[in-house]
């Protein structure tokens, strides 16, 4: 945990000051540059932000939640990613991997709010009840939701980090007895990056924070919050299973041979066609795999509502996605008509194509007529 004495120290003095060389710095910027899909051209801005700007003041709020979200953002691929987003943002308050706690812990994140009011980042990982009064969850004697509202008053911008901050997740499952609510139900007048997932993928999680340190600014969002260069994209575009889905191949069960030949898992319940997220390019451990990949469906962890959106395991058959296909029972007959269709247009064209050239060479002598009825 950064000190305030340190807090004007740039995030490239910081890098250094722990071991790292500048090819080091570097080999980490184009690493992250390529994760936040940025253009070669701005690699070289991210290197010089990171080398001239101040650690970022950051104080990181746990609520209703399992730590998924920070457990996910330490165990990044990348080393840097650890020591530049964690230590050198100067990470003000986090109860989960600060040292200190109690009254202590709380006077740290007090002087950050009061020194850097309208400059610091808060992230906020789970759901907020309000049922009962906010007495679901209460910590150091006071409700969730004051100390949300505390922390984001002088805050410059709010990451949500995971499902249960950006949609409530499973605490706000029917019939959601904490009156579960995600952040942006309470707080409206800050802006708010919403990064869904159960957990989200840790360099999405650093990618987010280095851009906003980077340019300044928040990144582009879509209509719902979301990072563009993040969830533009649903996890059946990227999958390497898509051929399977197009031809109309897939696993009935787990068990099948199909399933063991790597069909397709959509009718076995992934709901990749609907679910908007990086898994399948960005992957997780490194870039080793992801559920999918492991043989299982996705459970459309990122999409809003997940958890009341049925079972993980049935057959999703009101995909409202554009170039989806919701029925795959006729898929597979669909594709097979249309090829039976092709061949027998092929067949014909190269009939006629024959007998053109047939009687063009009889024209001109190469043949006799005998031949050209034959």
């Amino acid at each position: 945990m950064g000190s305030k004495k340190e807090t004007n120290e740039t995030y490239l003095q910081s890098i250094e000051r722990q071991g790292y060389d500048r090819r080091d710095f570097l080999k980490f910027v184009a690493y992250i540059g390529a994760y936040m899909g940025v253009q070669s051209s701005a690699i070289g801005q991210i290197a010089k932000a990171l080398e001239k700007t101040p650690r970022l003041p950051v104080i990181w709020e746990h609520f209703q939640e399992c730590t998924c979200c920070s457990e996910s953002f330490i165990r990044s691929d990348h080393p840097i990613v650890a020591d530049i987003i964690l230590d050198k943002i100067s990470l003000d308050y986090t109860l989960t991997l600060m040292a200190a706690s109690g009254h202590q812990a709380e006077a740290a994140k007090q002087a950050t709010m009061n020194k850097y009011k309208g400059e610091y980042i808060l992230c906020v990982e789970g759901s907020v009840p309000l049922g009962a009064d906010g007495q679901y969850c209460c910590i150091g004697g006071r409700s969730a939701v004051d100390i949300l509202k505390e922390s984001a008053a002088g805050a410059k911008a709010i990451i949500a980090w995971g499902s249960c901050a950006t949609s409530g997740c499973v605490q706000a499952a029917k019939p959601n007895p904490t009156g579960a609510v995600p952040i942006h139900k309470i707080i409206t007048d800050k802006p708010i990056i919403n990064v869904p997932g159960c957990p989200p993928i840790g360099e999405v999680m650093a990618g987010i924070i280095v851009h906003v340190v980077a340019f300044g600014k928040l990144p582009e969002l879509d209509s719902a919050g979301r990072p563009k260069a993040f969830y533009s994209k649903r996890v059946h575009d990227s999958c390497y299973r898509r051929p399977y889905f197009d031809a109309g191949l897939f696993a009935e069960n787990f068990d099948d041979e199909n399933a063991k030949k790597g069909y397709c898992l959509y009718k076995v319940g992934c709901k990749g066609p609907s679910t908007y997220n990086s898994c399948g390019n960005m992957k997780w451990n490194g870039g080793v795999s992801y559920p999918i990949q492991s043989g299982h469906g996705c459970i459309g962890c990122s999409a809003k509502d997940f958890w009341d959106a049925g079972s993980f395991y049935t057959r999703d058959t009101s995909v409202e996605v554009a170039g989806a296909e919701s029925d795959a029972d006729t898929l597979g007959k669909v594709a097979l008509g249309a090829v039976a269709v092709g061949l027998g247009a092929h067949a014909i064209v190269s009939n006629i194509a024959k007998k053109d050239d047939l009687k063009r060479r009889a024209d001109q002598g190469i043949i006799n007529e005998k031949q050209l009825e034959n």
